[in-house]
């Protein structure tokens, strides 16, 4: 018995439609699906940036920061570890880069101590003419004022321990973000080498790297007088 005709074309158009409608199903979840998030920035970006990782007191407490500078180095980011006590010689050294043409994107990172002596090498850099990108604090042990700026600072600390927020001057420039992170079981000695802070400061590091072809915030004239007292050497010695 043959099969009606009607039948027939309407079964082949129906089959169509549901073939078409599958497509169209599937086109629309790739276009619906986000970005991949932690995009790392290109090899050109990441060639002409340096990241600076200040330790505390005690070079022994502040090893999450190595951990840090080893993911950023996987990525083609140049970093710098060294001891808080170094702050001045690397921002020397930074400035010389910078005015050379080898740096473009300056990104400071501290914990503990050297959290507290992050706002004295901005300051230094500012005064010297060269702009720092990026600043990321960790629980800094000082009562910190911050009287010249990074385009953005970010002070994680537990609020209910030895950390302390980051003050604005009257005339600050830049953006200032306090972010407490008491509650979260994490410790003034393991906030450094706690996993979601980690990837915090490398996704704030890479999306900072991301934006630094916009023009960077103006600095300090050069021999401009330093308003703030160095928190560096009055820090007590904690890490």
């Amino acid at each position: 018995m043959r099969p009606n005709g009607r039948h027939t074309a309407g079964a082949t158009q129906l089959s169509a439609l549901r073939v078409w409608a599958m497509g169209l199903l599937l086109l629309s979840a790739v276009a619906m699906s986000p970005a991949p998030a932690n995009a790392a920035p290109s090899q050109a970006q990441a060639a002409t940036t340096h990241v600076y990782l200040l330790r505390g007191v005690l070079n022994i407490f502040s090893l999450g920061l190595d951990t840090i500078g080893a993911r950023l180095q996987a990525q083609g980011v140049p970093v710098t570890v060294a001891n808080f006590v170094s702050w001045s010689s690397l921002a020397d050294e930074a400035a010389t880069a910078y005015k050379a043409g080898r740096l473009k994107t300056i990104i400071l990172v501290g914990h503990s101590s050297g959290a507290t002596a992050l706002p004295d090498m901005i300051a230094k850099l500012n005064q010297l003419g060269v702009p720092v990108k990026l600043a990321i604090g960790l629980d800094s042990v000082f009562k910190t004022r911050l009287s010249t700026g990074a385009e953005r600072y970010i002070n994680i600390y537990i609020g209910d321990g030895p950390g302390e927020p980051v003050r604005a001057a009257q005339g600050l420039r830049g953006k200032l973000d306090n972010v407490d992170v008491r509650g979260t079981g994490v410790g003034h000695i393991s906030i450094d080498k706690n996993e979601a802070i980690q990837r915090r400061v490398i996704a704030e590091i890479d999306a900072a790297i991301m934006r630094s072809r916009a023009p960077a915030l103006p600095v300090a004239e050069r021999g401009a007088p330093r308003q703030a007292r160095s928190a560096a050497a009055t820090a007590p010695a904690r890490n």
